[in-house]
């Protein structure tokens, strides 16, 4: 299908601020253990394509008794990263958003200590998050947004049992809600432990199921996409599986493809990931196809006075200006950031940047 309107048009509708385009930039969040010695070299050479995001974790992937040695070594890696961006080696436009997924709650004033000067770090993730600790969390990330030059954003992590729980779900969800509406300027995602939530059933998907087939699972989704969405971007979790030794074996690709796809159709936009090879697949289903993006300019550029619905570009659907429109922007946002299937166009997300 002909793509008829530029890129720079397409962003004229939408006037967005930075966190406008970062809370959809993510892409898949790649996780790193803070310990990794070769994580500097792989951002600095570019080794993975695709890598919008990445996080060092402070938690799951270290040992109680080798946090120091992970705080050492991510030390290290901001150091030699912030060296690359002084002399020209590393570009900070091109690098992936760098966050940290802290232990607790007093982490966060910890690592910001330790690698807030270098001026790289965009947030942190706050791992189980629920009303014994939001705002504890909360009160640290005002705190060293109080000494930061740029704005440090935090993602919550929902994956306790006080949200899986039928019997509290309800009321966590809306004390959670209320506490990150209370700052809402630097909450840029909601995230789902999915993992957690199925180890709190005794469950696990294989690679021919998604997330979505784990009704008790789904039905927690579902509950906090229903309290989360209209406000915030809520991202989803994790894929198991990945390239293993037998590279013929395509079901792991065949079956994050379709969770992926579930994902958006369920209010989902980035994912969790584990595995460089999840990261083409998890880009892919987050471009635009051309339809898509032809009827969500028509729709923020209405031209008719008199109807409020129209026939879409491939002619084959309605649209409507009205019901249309929240629709429209998210699709304008992610044309921008992960460009538009079978199409070169340039993507150009710096005009987002305002």
């Amino acid at each position: 299908m002909k793509v008829t309107v530029d890129m720079n048009t397409a962003m004229d509708r939408l006037n967005c601020t930075e966190k406008d385009y970062l809370k959809y930039a993510l892409g898949g969040l790649m996780y790193t253990p803070a310990h990794n010695s070769s994580a500097a070299d792989m951002i600095i050479s570019r080794k993975y394509k695709g890598l919008h995001s990445m996080v060092f974790c402070l938690e799951d992937a270290i040992a109680d008794s080798s946090e120091g040695k992970a705080l050492e070594q991510l030390t290290e890696t901001f150091s030699q990263l912030g060296a690359a961006t002084l002399s020209g080696e590393l570009n900070t436009v091109s690098m992936p958003f760098l966050f940290v997924r802290v232990k607790y709650p007093e982490q966060i004033r910890i690592v910001y200590d330790l690698i807030g000067k270098y001026g790289l770090l965009k947030g942190f993730i706050f791992p189980k998050f629920d009303t014994s600790n939001a705002q504890q969390y909360i009160n640290y990330l005002l705190e060293i947004n109080k000494q930061s030059a740029d704005r440090i954003y935090g993602m919550p992590i929902l994956e306790s049992a006080m949200v899986s729980d039928i019997e509290t779900r309800t009321q966590e969800l809306a004390a959670l809600r209320h506490i990150t509406d209370s700052v809402k300027e630097y909450i840029l995602n909601i995230r789902i432990g999915g993992n957690d939530f199925c180890s709190q059933f005794g469950l696990r998907r294989s690679v021919s199921n998604t997330i979505y087939d784990i009704k008790v699972v789904a039905d927690l989704i579902s509950d906090i996409v229903n309290v989360f969405s209209r406000d915030y971007v809520v991202s989803a979790p994790v894929w198991e599986y990945f390239e293993g030794q037998d590279a013929t074996d395509t079901s792991w690709s065949q079956g994050l493809r379709r969770e992926a796809e579930l994902d958006l159709l369920n209010g989902l936009t980035g994912k969790t990931v584990i595995h460089p090879t999840q990261l083409q697949i998890i880009n892919s289903v987050l471009e635009v196809s051309a339809e898509d993006y032809n009827d969500a300019i028509s729709i923020l550029d209405w031209k008719d006075e008199l109807l409020g619905v129209a026939k879409g570009a491939a002619g084959n659907r309605m649209n409507e200006q009205k019901v249309h429109k929240n629709w429209a922007v998210k699709i304008l946002i992610r044309a921008m950031i992960y460009g538009i299937k079978n199409t070169d166009i340039e993507r150009k997300p710096e005009v987002c940047l305002k």
